[in-house]
């Protein structure tokens, strides 16, 4: 039998009924007002749609010739999942992300009946294991599986609480209303980055016998000279000795094995009780944060309609990008995949609106799965998880 603690995590994720198809940025499928500058193939976007408190906007460009960025929204009648999971070295981790951590965060939710830090510690846990064992498996075939690996920014609303996990240098922001009704932006994760010197301090004393642990290479500070984020899932190689490479593949070979893992999966962690003066919610992978920066970002999304906000901020990132380059949007939309990675990331960007009288009276919106992800046919095919079994995500 469940406790009453498992009977309200069954009521706040039932099996999901609801699949929706996200838009390519065609002048604005779902908004016949929308900015024809704003039409780019390769981006494609949900304008606006429904969660537990209030609505939610989403949006994703593609630069790398695969598209290695993976999200999620998930939504239950009471709670509201997100997940931005960007990938590197190609899209196998940030696809196992997305099709496995979400299912052991409710599998985990209904064992015990709550949502707590430490059971979403134990999803990411789980997902880095499975992965794990995805790499052995299949790296006698795919050597390569094995220097892939991805960032995993995760939020989850829980009866008016907001817990937020991150490995890597993705980015949870938080617009709140400051004093003069100003829009004020706070941070809510962390930039596990060797470029912040926090990290490199962290590195350095967990390494105090390897003075290669973090070294400038190119301008750009990695880690053992490969690699800029120092959490992950994935990036087997870097973790356990049976996973190195050899010379063959001289940009992940190692000079010589590591005695203890150079990244960990294990998450930071913060829960915050969602208070009237946090008006919106900003999840988005890093390729966003190198163009925008946190304050620019939330006065963008305080100053315009909600339809199409995420899509609007992605805009607001291409636009800088090409003017670092010396160039018009215009001319950058032209760029095709792949040769576009010259110019900016891949970008998943996830806006999460708070209406607070939902979140106190407790109004039922229906279940909702929301992916956004690029299958191996083709950009026609970006979609939604559109007519897939729902009892596969059966999951209280």
């Amino acid at each position: 039998m469940f406790s009453w603690l498992a009977r309200i995590a069954s009521a706040c994720w039932r099996p999901v009924s609801r699949y929706v198809r996200m838009s390519k940025d065609d002048g604005g499928a779902d908004d016949e007002k929308a900015d024809p500058t704003l039409q780019d193939s390769l981006v494609w976007c949900k304008d606006l749609e429904k969660h537990s408190c209030g609505e939610f906007s989403f949006a994703v460009v593609q630069a790398n010739e695969v598209l290695e960025d993976q999200s999620q929204v998930e939504t239950g009648r009471h709670a509201t999942f997100v997940g931005v999971y960007d990938g590197h070295g190609g899209p196998d981790a940030s696809r196992f992300i997305c099709d496995h951590l979400f299912l052991h965060l409710m599998r985990l939710a209904r064992e015990r009946g709550s949502m707590s830090e430490d059971l979403i510690k134990s999803a990411f846990s789980a997902t880095e294991e499975g992965f794990l064992t995805l790499v052995r498996r299949t790296c006698g075939i795919k050597p390569l599986i094995a220097a892939t690996g991805s960032c995993c920014l995760v939020g989850v609303i829980w009866q008016g609480t907001l817990y937020v996990a991150n490995v890597g240098d993705s980015r949870a922001v938080v617009g709140s209303l400051g004093r003069s009704n100003k829009i004020v932006a706070e941070q809510l994760t962390r930039d596990d980055n060797a470029s912040m010197e926090e990290v490199r301090q962290e590195l350095r004393s967990l390494h105090p016998d390897d003075s290669h642990i973090v070294v400038m290479k190119h301008g750009v500070w990695r880690i053992k000279g490969i690699i800029q984020v120092s959490r992950s899932i994935g990036d087997a190689y870097l973790k356990k000795p049976e996973f190195s490479l050899d010379p063959s593949f001289p940009r992940f070979h190692l000079a010589e094995p590591i005695r203890r893992p150079v990244l960990t999966a294990e998450p930071t962690l913060s829960l915050r009780t969602l208070r009237p003066s946090d008006k919106f919610l900003i999840f988005a992978s890093d390729g966003l944060w190198e163009h925008l920066t946190n304050q620019e970002a939330v006065e963008i999304v305080h100053k315009n309609p909600r339809a199409g906000i995420a899509r609007r901020l992605l805009k607001a990132a291409l636009n800088e990008a090409a003017r670092k380059r010396e160039m018009r949007y215009a001319d950058l939309k032209k760029v095709e995949k792949g040769i576009r990675r010259f110019f900016h990331d891949d970008i998943t960007v996830v806006v999460i609106f708070l209406d607070h009288e939902m979140l106190s009276q407790k109004i039922s919106v229906p279940e909702l799965s929301v992916r956004g992800f690029l299958d191996t046919v083709g950009p026609s095919n970006f979609n939604i998880l559109q007519g897939i079994d729902a009892n596969a995500r059966s999951i209280i």
